[in-house]
This record gives C-alpha cells, sequence and structure tokens, in this order.
C-alpha cells in the first residue's frame, strides 16, 4: 500500500500556564486545513510556532506522525486523538514512520523531505493533553514520530502519496534513535553509523559511551 499524507496541519496560537515558552504561547495545537500548504526550509508556512529555541530549526522543520500510531493512543486513552493532536504537521498513513531510517528521502506533494531525528516528549506535550505522566508513557510505547529537513521546498496538501525515493544502507531508524537516548543505552554506538543523524544527538552519544 503506497502511504499518503491523511491530514496536513498548522498550529494555532495557545497560551497556557504550561507552555514551555518564556512568553506562555504554544503552537502545539495543530489543526487539520482543506488544501495544500507550502513548506519551506524553515518550516511550513501559516504555522504558529512558540518555542523556536526547541522547535522549527531545519533539522526539526516538520513533524511527522502516524495516523495509526495516533489511533492506538486513542484506544488507551479511551478518547479520539484527532490529526494534529500530537502537535504534528502531517499525519500519514501507511507510513512506517517509527521504522524510517536516519537520512531516508521522502518526497511529499512537490516537496522533498529528509528524516533526521524522533521527537522527544517535553512538559508542553503533557500539558496540552492534561495529562502529568504522559512523558513517561510516550517514552515507553516508543513510537515517537518523525522530525523532517527540507531539501526542496514544496507544497503539501491532504491525501498527497509519500513516496520514499532514497534510504540509506546503514538502516538506524527513528524508533533505534529514540530508544537509544531513553530506553536501551546498549544502542548509542548504532547511532555513530547515521552520518545524517544531528550532530547533537552524535556528541551526545559519544559523550554516554565515553562515560562508560
Amino acid at each position: 500500500m503506497t502511504g499518503r499524507v491523511a491530514a496536513v496541519n498548522l498550529g494555532v496560537v495557545t497560551e497556557a500556564e504550561w507552555a514551555g515558552d518564556a512568553s506562555g504561547r504554544t503552537g502545539i495545537d495543530k489543526r487539520p486545513v482543506d488544501g495544500p500548504v507550502l513548506i519551506r526550509f524553515d518550516g511550513v508556512a501559516g504555522d504558529f510556532i512558540g518555542e523556536r529555541a526547541h522547535h522549527g530549526t531545519p533539522d526539526q522543520a516538520v513533524y511527522a506522525y502516524a495516523e495509526e500510531d495516533a489511533g492506538w493512543w486513542s484506544g488507551e486513552l479511551g478518547r479520539p486523538v484527532p490529526p494534529g493532536g500530537f502537535g504534528e504537521n502531517l499525519t500519514t498513513y501507511a507510513v512506517d514512520v517509527t521504522g524510517a531510517v536516519i537520512g531516508e528521502q521522502w518526497l511529499v506533494g512537490s516537496a522533498l523531505l529528509q528524516v533526521t531525528k524522533p521527537r522527544t516528549p517535553c512538559t508542553t506535550f503533557a500539558g496540552f493533553w492534561g495529562m502529568p505522566d504522559l512523558i513517561k508513557r510516550f517514552t515507553a510505547r516508543a513510537l515517537p514520530g518523525a522530525y523532517l529537513r527540507v531539501l526542496r521546498e514544496g507544497e503539501v496538501g491532504p491525501g498527497d502519496p509519500v513516496e520514499i525515493v532514497e534510504r540509506p544502507a546503514h538502516g538506524v531508524t527513528i524508533g533505534e534513535v529514540f530508544r537509544a537516548t531513553s530506553l536501551e543505552p546498549d544502542l548509542l554506538p548504532r547511532l555513530l553509523e547515521a552520518p545524517d543523524l544531528p550532530e547533537s544527538i552524535r556528541e551526545k552519544a559519544r559523550r554516554r559511551l565515553a562515560g562508560r
């Protein structure tokens, strides 16, 4: 089955005490749009980002989360998790996001995107869901979604296919990176095999390995 974009979601301004930004504003509340949007090198046109120190950099210009994984959470929590409920820009269908290889390239609409790193859950995420233990539960589930770098700007809309056009041979996946940095430190040496992984994560892996 060909993967596709189930929804494209843009953040609205939310003011809350739990917002991570010093201004108390966050764009984690993302909602579906009807038509295509422009994916730029620095992020998605029209998307609000409150805390640019941790979001919106070139290595995490776009965030993708799988509709199937959101469905699991819906059953776990006993409540709907709509598109954008994880703060994702792209809700995907039939795309193995957790199994995506670091450096893998996706052709989506007219944009070319590259898989860079997993999402790390934060207190803003927990506050948005109203679940103090969400970080612990999200980490244990280990289905973090993937941040994407924009290699070519373009338009992406709901229903667009997601075509994997290049996959590095090293095979280090989003899931492995997440587990290595949170649950399974024995996987840390694998991170050094992925040259497209952001240098900050590779350096963290080197420090942890040196400290053993």
